[in-house]
């Protein structure tokens, strides 16, 4: 069998990887069978050779090869780089040299032996307008090869992974506490998985991963705070929005960082509320502006506290804020809690 692991998220092509090693059986015996190769350094001739081998104390050999269509890639592209003349003719047999490698090694698929399981890992996404692909699809479909997209779900689905994901590990998370996580994070799933194990340790008494543990424990949730603070924003609740104002300025938060998350705030509650002016509910309106249920919905409530001409002239008074603080006409400190102030008040 054939794998292709590829796209660029390493945690999803490692956990693939050790799926299929361990299919081999005891990992001693399976270790003994098992080839790595760097594709950026081996031949085809190499990688062939290897899959050629007959298992030793194993039923099945396994040979991994991480970069190689990547590397033929590069080697077909600078094979066709052109200069003078001369450079002309040195290319065009670089190129030919590349491009006689990548059929060999394409030929070759159809033919390995039954005993062997070939595990190509390439950290980028490989085109499936490309050659390789189109083998190896041609080759999927036929039974013999299996191709698996590793790439981070969209910001707007990372919530969902991570409550699905606590699930596998046996444990419970809120939904409030899973989306501080991803927001915090972003589409790093190695790192998400790793906070997760450090949460669900400091749970193992018992109950589900709470809101406050993940801002307790996980030093990424700055952005998640500044949710909170554009937040009672929106809802115009101002001693709620100064007092998280105070916390992030004490965390070390760029005052222009802020500025862009309370205006990306006000976008969103623009594109919101025209598209409730439309009649969409609430996944309509997450699918339609690209944002996740959750934020949507609190979107939505905010909402029905601000008039459209509320949020225009609030853009206004973003544009003036900025200009302050870049000119120097205000502080930044002071630019930011007049802002906070007078849009948390206004009604």
């Amino acid at each position: 069998m054939i794998y292709l692991l590829h796209g660029s998220d390493e945690l999803l092509r490692s956990e693939r990887l050790a799926a299929i090693r361990a299919a081999l059986g005891e990992p001693e015996l399976a270790d003994l069978s098992t080839s790595w190769l760097d594709g950026r350094k081996a031949s085809v001739a190499e990688v062939t050779y290897h899959c050629d081998v007959t298992p030793f104390l194993s039923p099945r050999r396994l040979v991994i090869v991480s970069g190689l269509l990547a590397q033929l890639k590069r080697r077909q592209q600078a094979g066709k780089k052109k200069g003078g003349p001369a450079e002309a003719d040195e290319a065009g047999k670089g190129s030919s040299k590349a491009d006689a490698d990548r059929d060999v090694f394409l030929q070759y698929l159809p033919t390995l032996p039954d005993s062997t399981d070939l595990a190509l890992v390439e950290p980028d996404a490989v085109p499936r307008n490309e050659r390789p692909y189109k083998e190896l699809a041609r080759l999927a479909e036929a039974g013999q090869a299996e191709i698996v997209l590793c790439e981070a779900p969209e910001e707007r689905d990372l919530p969902d992974w991570v409550l699905r994901r606590v699930k596998q590990k046996g444990g419970a998370i809120e939904r409030d506490a899973a989306f501080d996580l991803a927001t915090s994070i972003g589409r790093n799933l190695r790192l998400l998985d790793s906070e997760l194990d450090k949460l669900l340790t400091y749970r193992s008494g018992g109950g589900s991963i709470r809101r406050e543990d993940v801002r307790l424990l996980v030093p990424y949730t700055q952005e998640a705070s500044i949710f909170d603070m554009v937040d009672a924003i929106g809802q115009q609740d101002g001693p709620k929005a100064v007092r998280l104002l105070r916390e992030l300025d004490r965390d070390g938060a760029a005052p222009l960082y802020l500025l862009s998350m309370i205006t990306r705030q006000f976008r969103i509650l623009v594109q919101v509320s025209d598209q409730m002016d439309l009649g969409l509910g609430k996944d309509e309106i997450a699918k339609v502006i690209g944002l996740h249920p959750f934020p949507t919905q609190k979107a939505m409530q905010q909402c029905r506290q601000w008039r459209m001409s509320d949020l225009e002239a609030a853009y206004d008074r973003l544009l003036e804020t900025d200009l302050a603080i870049k000119t120097g006409k205000l502080p930044d400190d002071l630019a930011l809690d007049l802002l906070v102030v007078e849009l948390s008040a206004r009604r």
